[in-house]
């Protein structure tokens, strides 16, 4: 697979996706964090497991798409799609097993864990008052972090949710770091996949893990960014695929 571009020279702009890994590490963690609607991106994320897997370098792969609790650890090489579904507690609905089953049985089917790093919903009712989790960025990143959380949700979330909702969203990413930190093995890099906004370096998951732990952050991104400069900051690597074709991503939140 071929992609578009990227902002560094990790093997070049045709490099395949394991040269571009690679070139990273080594790091204690590797995430990625993709587009959930490009099906590239997650094939990247399935090349990325197979080549990490290949050199016994994948110590767990970790998914924003599995909540906390739920794993592989008890199953074999041979489980069945079924039964790594059943173990993680997939969620079809959310998480296509279409898209995302690929990924996660390129990890099992070597032998490594797959583990559930989400905050689980029923944390989140509790997360939504807890205040402790105001004070976990610096007031800058905190601003931007609400601030991305008005834009995600089309700028039409009430005011008085902003705070509950980026409580919610710091919740993930600490709960994240946490499962990078559980999972880490020495000589050996953790890889977590997620949605880009969590993998940012100066708002997510880096921003809570300890200085003891290297980490190094992917931005998939179908098509051009937005902010070259903005990201340059926030992640060690872009790596583009295809753009998408046009979507309205805040129709459906309009009408709900």
């Amino acid at each position: 697979m071929a992609l578009a571009g990227c902002t560094t020279l990790l093997g070049g702009p045709d490099a395949p996706v394991a040269r571009r890994a690679a070139a990273l590490l080594p790091a204690d963690a590797l995430i990625l964090g993709e587009q959930h609607d490009a099906p590239e991106h997650q094939a990247i994320e399935r090349e990325t497991v197979e080549a990490l897997a290949s050199r016994g370098k994948l110590a767990a792969l970790l998914l924003e798409m599995a909540e906390e609790g739920h794993s592989t650890l008890r199953l074999d090489a041979a489980a069945t799609d079924a039964q790594v579904r059943d173990a993680l507690a997939w969620n079809e609905k959310a998480w296509p097993w279409q898209s995302y089953g690929p990924v996660v049985m390129a990890a099992v089917r070597a032998g490594v864990p797959v583990i559930g790093a989400n905050l689980p919903r029923s944390r989140m009712k509790n997360a939504m008052a807890d205040v402790s989790l105001d004070v976990q960025l610096n007031g800058e990143a905190y601003t931007a972090q609400q601030d991305a959380v008005r834009e995600g949700h089309c700028k039409l979330l009430p005011e008085p949710q902003i705070v509950p909702m980026t409580r919610i969203q710091v919740g993930r990413d600490r709960a994240m770091a946490q499962a990078i930190v559980k999972a880490r093995q020495p000589g050996k890099t953790v890889l977590l996949v997620s949605g880009a906004g969590h993998a940012t370096k100066v708002l997510g998951v880096p921003q809570h893990l300890p200085t003891d732990v290297s980490v190094k952050s992917v931005r998939l991104q179908a098509g051009e960014s937005p902010d070259e400069d903005q990201d340059k900051e926030a992640y060690d690597a872009v790596w583009r695929t295809a753009p998408l074709p046009p979507k309205d991503y805040c129709a459906g939140i309009r009408v709900r």
